[in-house]
C-alpha cells in the first residue's frame, strides 16, 4: 500500500458542462491547469461540488483520467463513495486502473447507520483496496454523523485509513479527532470558513470550494497556518470569509458554478435536480467577487 499523508489545500473540483448538457471536457482540463498554476496541493473530482451523482461511469472516468494528466504529480483524491457497500466497492474498482492516488468515502447516506455500522462499513470499504480512503463526514447531506470514537476507532485499526474531511460543523467533535489522532492521520477541514479555527488547532488542510474560485488565495491562507504565520493567516481569513460564506447562500455547486461562469472558467449550466442560483444570488456572487478583488 502507497502511504499518502495529506495536508495542505485540496480542491473539491466543479464539473464544467456545455449548454446542451454534456460534460465540458476542455473547460475542465483548464480548471484543473488554473489549480495547479496556483499551486493548489492536491486535487478532489468527483465529489459534491462535482455533482457526481450525476454523472455516468464513462463520464467519472474521463474526469478522472484528465485530473491524472494535469495534476503535475500532485495527488488525485477522487470521490467513490455511494450509500451501499456493495456498490461503492463497483465504483472504486470502475475508477481504480486510471490512477486515483486515493478515494474520498462518504458516510453512507439516507440509511442512517449506527456507529458499528459505520465503523464495519468503512472497514470492509478499506479492506476493497490498496489505495488510502479519506472518511468524508457531511451529516447536513447524509443524515448520519460519525462521531469522534470512531473515526479514531478506524484510524488506528486500519492502516489505509488515512484521514477524515470533517464538514459536520461539529468543532469540539472535530477537535477530539485532531487531539486523538494517530501519527500520520490527516484531519482536513470540510467547510471553508472554519480552515483557521481548525488549522490552528491541528488539522492539516482543507478540502475546499471556494479554491474553485480563488485557488492562489485559498493555497496563501493554508500555507500561512501550515507555517504558523497567524497574523497573515487572520488577514486573508477575513478577506476571504465572505466568499466561503457567500458560496453557500444556495446549495452547493450552484453559487460557485455561478462565480467561475462570470470569471470565464465554464458555462453556468447545472444538472437537474439542481438548477442555476436565482438573481438575489446572482447579485451577492457579484459583489462578493469585486469586493475580493478590488
Amino acid at each position: 500500500m502507497k502511504k499518502l499523508t495529506l495536508k495542505g489545500c485540496g480542491t473539491a473540483l466543479l464539473t464544467p458542462f456545455k449548454a446542451d448538457g454534456s460534460v465540458d471536457y476542455e473547460a475542465f482540463a483548464a480548471s484543473v491547469d488554473r489549480q495547479v498554476e496556483a499551486g493548489i496541493h492536491f486535487l478532489v473530482p468527483l465529489g459534491t461540488t462535482g455533482e457526481t451523482p450525476c454523472l455516468s461511469v464513462e463520464e467519472r472516468i474521463e474526469i478522472l483520467k484528465i485530473a491524472k494528466a494535469h495534476s503535475a504529480g500532485r495527488p488525485v483524491v477522487v470521490g467513490g463513495g455511494t450509500n451501499s457497500l456493495e456498490s461503492t466497492i463497483e465504483s472504486m474498482r470502475q475508477l481504480e486502473p486510471y490512477g486515483p492516488d486515493a478515494f474520498l468515502i462518504v458516510v453512507p447516506y439516507y440509511n442512517k447507520p449506527t456507529q458499528e455500522g459505520q465503523y464495519q462499513y468503512f472497514k470492509a470499504v478499506a479492506a476493497a483496496t490498496d489505495k488510502p480512503i479519506i472518511i468524508y463526514n457531511v451529516p447536513g447531506r447524509t443524515g448520519a454523523n460519525i462521531e469522534a470514537a470512531t473515526v479514531l476507532r478506524l484510524a488506528r485499526d486500519v492502516e489505509n485509513i488515512v484521514a477524515v474531511k470533517e464538514a459536520s460543523g461539529k468543532y469540539a467533535q472535530i477537535s477530539e479527532i485532531i487531539a486523538g489522532a494517530p501519527e500520520g492521520f490527516s484531519v482536513l477541514s470540510g467547510n471553508d470558513d472554519e480552515t483557521l479555527s481548525l488549522m490552528a488547532t491541528g488539522a492539516k488542510g482543507v478540502i475546499s470550494v471556494a479554491s474553485n474560485v480563488a485557488p492562489a488565495e485559498m493555497v496563501g491562507l493554508v500555507e500561512a497556518l501550515l507555517k504558523d504565520r497567524l497574523p497573515e493567516a487572520r488577514k486573508l481569513h477575513h478577506r476571504l470569509f465572505p466568499l466561503m460564506k457567500n458560496l453557500f447562500v444556495e446549495s452547493n455547486p450552484g453559487p460557485a458554478k455561478y462565480a467561475c461562469a462570470k470569471l470565464g472558467l465554464m458555462q453556468n449550466v447545472l444538472r437537474l435536480p439542481l438548477v442555476p442560483v436565482g438573481p438575489a444570488t446572482e447579485n451577492i456572487i457579484d459583489n462578493t467577487l469585486a469586493e475580493l478583488w478590488k
